[in-house]
């Protein structure tokens, strides 16, 4: 199990990463629509975690987001490396109803995120752009590069939860135990 604090003037959080879980999510950001995203993807990807996260929410939802996608960035980042024994690539398309979202990943140790999903406006109390920006955190900080595309679909709650579960699906298959592969990478480490 990783665990990471994080405080800044803007947040304070609590976090409890384990890789190789069931699924199990205990989240509270305070921000209703985020808990759903984050509580979809421990479900789809079998990691367990608990987070908490106290943000300056008054002002808007973007510092928890990002923040939280830094935390859990730099939780996976010390999860996964040095890596060994795993598939290294993972995809998934999941659709939801209209909606179908790809994401392709590769635990290359060189963050870099293409985020192709063009909507805009709120679910709920929540900006959809946000969700880009805790994509991004969670690249930059894990060393994960991720390009998650949008191919269809006009519900903005059915596109980003979409998001949220290919990204779930595809890091579980990427984390896949391989051990034939050994170091999965021709220049002998990741």
């Amino acid at each position: 199990m990783k665990e990471i604090q994080r405080t800044t003037k803007e947040t304070d959080i609590t976090l409890k990463l384990t890789l190789e879980g069931s699924g199990q999510a205990d989240i509270h950001t305070g921000i209703g629509f985020f808990d759903h995203m984050l509580e979809a993807f421990c479900k789809h990807s079998l990691l367990d975690m608990s987070l908490t996260c106290k943000g300056d929410t008054h002002i808007d939802f973007h510092h928890s987001v990002e923040d939280v996608g830094i935390v859990l960035g730099k939780a996976l980042h010390e999860a996964i490396y040095p890596i060994v024994g795993v598939e290294r690539y993972g995809n998934a398309i999941v659709v939801m109803d209209e909606a179908s979202v790809e994401c392709a990943l590769d635990l290359s140790n060189r963050p870099y995120l293409v985020y192709d999903i063009d909507i805009e406006g709120k679910v709920g109390t929540f900006d959809v752009e946000l969700a880009e920006e805790f994509f991004r955190a969670v690249m930059l900080n894990a060393g994960i590069t991720a390009h998650i595309v949008a191919q269809r679909g006009k519900n903005k709650h059915h596109l980003l939860e979409a998001a949220f579960k290919a990204f779930a699906v595809a890091l579980r298959r990427s984390l896949a135990k391989n051990d034939r592969l050994g170091i999965p990478s021709t220049k002998g480490i990741l």
